[in-house]
């Protein structure tokens, strides 16, 4: 989970519920938006789809996921305009693990 800010474009994410998420980085984009960039730091943030999402604490299919610092997205029963990355594909039981989100159109 990436925040807009920090030295370059985006920076992980270090607050829990941050309004300036930009999103979560793809591994594996169909559409590289800006692909002739040539910059060391730069990150393909996931616009809209499924994407490998780094969490923690439990989580129920169809939560909204908010940034929880550290990288990382968490469930969030009543979030703030601005903080949804998107909604949690699959549930997740533990401390910390990767689920699938669908980000974009929540």
């Amino acid at each position: 989970v990436v925040d807009f800010g920090g030295a370059n474009e985006v920076t992980i994410s270090s607050d829990a519920h941050s309004a300036r998420v930009a999103g979560v980085v793809s591994t594996n984009p169909a559409h590289l938006m800006n692909g002739m960039m040539q910059n060391d730091t730069a990150v393909a943030v996931a616009l809209t789809g499924r994407v490998p999402t780094s969490v923690t604490g439990t989580v129920r299919k169809g939560d909204m996921m908010v940034s929880a610092g550290n990288g990382h997205a968490q469930a969030s029963s009543t979030p703030a305009m601005g903080t949804v990355i998107g909604k949690a594909i699959t549930s997740f039981d533990g401390d910390y693990g990767v689920i699938e989100v669908v980000v974009g159109r929540v």
